[in-house]
């Protein structure tokens, strides 16, 4: 016999907090031991860069099976693969050994993310929607903020963090046994075949191409402020020590924000707060080009940032949920993985590349891209009305 749903919402949303403690620690922890056995910056960037591209490489090949199967296996499946993962680190110290380890780990959260997500969004009412998805992202948000506190441990010994982190993981993937297992809905007996996929997912960009924009907003956001920001601090003259206090104010800012603006978006409509939350980031990121080299200033900025912009990968899965049949919900939820990642990929790279010809410009260019993504948003809804006139 089966839990009920409140309890199956609570075990999903923990499973993606602790998804997101592994990989908040990961970050820090081996960027940490590369750079004490001297590894190169660029490598250890490049290294860093495994989890996503483990996301990306599963990404097309998650729907068919969650089709086949349904959600409680592939959550299993994906459970016990980051968990094996994450115990495995201390048997062999090698770079290219770990690299593997981190693509096996972005598999692994792939499945995680993308049944529990998909399954989230497809027993939630449409007036608990937002709600739901925001705690769902502050959940992750939650652990990923306290995984790197994990780092710490290092100092015990080195394979302590792995080894809790598995151990942990593993204690909360036992709680899914207790779920009944469920299927997406098929919408009329679709295909599960690859080629059926791609067909969803030309269908999916067509009706809900928008709703893909803040959730790569949100990876490029996460990834460059985390990888970029202390090299444009440290050249603009800000301590060590200031830094280890301003990027937090962000997340900070985020899991503060993350519920109510959920909230908001349920009476209020999901296009109108995703317009409002990005202008409003743009708005921040250029106070925060102004601020110079002032933590204060910029600790405000990142946290007001943080409020507001903080909420667009949830939002934008809510608004996705929102625009498509509920057939079409697996291949969606890939594809907002899939503009998350690339989003993640890329913002280091491109931020990278701005900070090292036109430091200054590092603000500015965030900010230009939230009111594009604004701007697509505004033409999106003016070709609707267009349509129904």
């Amino acid at each position: 016999m089966g839990v009920s749903a409140r309890t199956r919402f609570w075990i999903l949303v923990g499973i993606v907090a602790i998804s997101g403690f592994s990989q908040g620690m990961l970050l820090p922890l081996i960027a940490i031991i590369f750079e004490q056995q001297g590894v190169s910056s660029a490598m250890n960037g490049l290294h860093a860069t495994g989890i996503y591209i483990g996301i990306l490489i599963a990404s097309p090949l998650m729907e068919a099976p969650l089709r086949r199967f349904g959600y409680k296996p592939m959550i299993v499946v994906g459970g016990l693969i980051v968990g094996l993962s994450l115990l495995a680190f201390p048997l062999w110290q090698s770079f290219w050994f770990w690299f593997v380890l981190r693509l096996l780990i972005g598999i692994g959260d792939n499945m995680l993310h993308f049944s529990t997500q998909t399954w989230i969004t497809s027993f939630s009412e449409a007036h608990r929607r937002g709600r739901n998805i925001a705690v769902y992202g502050l959940f992750f948000s939650f652990g990923f903020a306290i995984g790197p506190a994990m780092s710490s441990l290092v100092e015990i010994n080195p394979t302590l963090p792995f080894v809790f982190s598995g151990i942990l993981t593993f204690i909360t993937w036992g709680f899914v046994f207790l779920l009944r297992n469920d299927f997406p809905d098929h919408g009329g007996g679709e295909s599960t075949s690859f080629l059926g996929t791609m067909k969803r997912f030309s269908q999916v960009w067509q009706y809900a191409w928008v709703a893909f924009l803040p959730p790569l907003s949100y990876g490029f956001l996460e990834a460059s402020l985390h990888g970029n920001f202390p090299i444009y601090a440290l050249r603009n003259g800000i301590e060590a020590g200031a830094i280890a206090y301003i990027l937090p104010a962000f997340s900070i800012g985020a899991i503060v924000f993350q519920l109510p603006l959920g909230m908001l978006s349920d009476k209020y409509g999901r296009h109108r707060i995703l317009m409002s939350v990005l202008f409003a980031g743009a708005v921040c990121f250029i106070l925060a080009g102004l601020a110079g080299s002032s933590p204060l200033w910029l600790t405000l900025a990142f946290f007001t940032a943080g409020m507001a912009t903080g909420s667009t990968f949830s939002l934008g899965i809510s608004y996705m949920t929102d625009l498509l049949p509920k057939h079409l919900l697996p291949a969606g939820n890939i594809m907002c993985g899939v503009a998350f990642s690339i989003g993640s990929i890329g913002g280091p790279a491109i931020g990278g590349l701005i900070i090292e010809f036109f430091t200054e410009g590092f603000f500015y260019f965030i900010s230009i891209l939230l009111v594009t993504i604004g701007l697509c948003l505004v033409a999106f809804s003016i070709r609707n009305r267009f349509a129904e006139s």
